[in-house]
């Protein structure tokens, strides 16, 4: 094995993965800094998700590597990749995935309590969070009485409730209205940049990625600077336009 530069908290090197015989990464190398907001873009089936799966734990690479701060991920045992997740990541998914039993402010909580947090202090740091989400009135009510869109701002506040060293995006605006997008993101980006979290940011949309630091492009599970019909991504290292006001 080889470690991993000194200036990347997350990084991965080679990844191969199939699923059930057909190659989603096809040796992709990436790196993420401290604190910075990573994009990775590209169209629908390139293997974005693939690879934030292997960077998080969720899935153990076929081959390659992936280390966090210069300890080796793709080595671990399951429980300890389940800890890891559980106390030093967060992850947003495209889709809401909320305990349907418990409320809103419960679900965002929810990391915190299984750390062991009182419940009245997990109870108002979640609470803090869905406010921050135009949420907070939603607090007491259970997923089936929400919409699709606030369901996935609870997600999003779960996410941050522990602010974790690295968040995982992965098309985390998907359910939402355009007019909802640029909210979101700012206070996703915001909370980052405000605690010096890590994130990466699966997005096939130019408008989201405007919001990361710089972008690495997937096309056909491998890095690509360029998009299928020929649109071009920012390459590596060089950053996006900025953000929308």
């Amino acid at each position: 094995m080889v470690a991993p530069p000194d200036n990347d908290v997350l990084w991965g090197r080679g990844l191969r993965h199939c699923h059930q015989g057909s190659p989603a990464l096809l040796g992709v190398s990436v790196g993420a800094r401290d604190g910075e907001i990573l994009g990775i873009v590209g169209p629908r089936g390139a293997g974005k998700t693939t690879l934030l799966k292997c960077l998080s734990g969720q899935l153990v690479p076929d081959e390659g590597e992936v280390w966090f701060n210069s300890a080796a991920v793709h080595t671990l045992p399951a429980a300890a990749r389940d800890r890891l997740r559980r106390e030093r990541f967060g992850w947003v998914g495209s889709s809401p995935q909320l305990v349907p039993e418990l409320t809103a402010w419960e679900n965002a909580a929810l990391p915190l309590l299984l750390s062991g947090a009182r419940h009245r202090a997990a109870r108002d740091t979640a609470r803090e969070w869905l406010d921050r989400l135009d949420v907070g009135d939603c607090a007491r009510r259970r997923p089936r009485d929400l919409v699709q869109a606030q369901r996935q701002r609870v997600a999003i506040a779960r996410a941050l409730v522990c602010l974790p060293e690295v968040i995982f995006a992965d098309d985390p605006t998907a359910p939402l209205h355009s007019a909802d997008r640029a909210q979101v993101l700012r206070t996703l980006t915001a909370a980052a940049r405000t605690h010096g979290i890590t994130v990466l940011l699966a997005t096939h949309d130019p408008d989201v990625a405007a919001f990361t630091d710089r972008t690495v492009a997937l096309v056909d599970g491998q890095r690509a600077a360029a998009l299928p019909g020929g649109r071009p991504w920012p390459e590596e290292g060089v950053a996006p336009c900025s953000a929308p006001a």
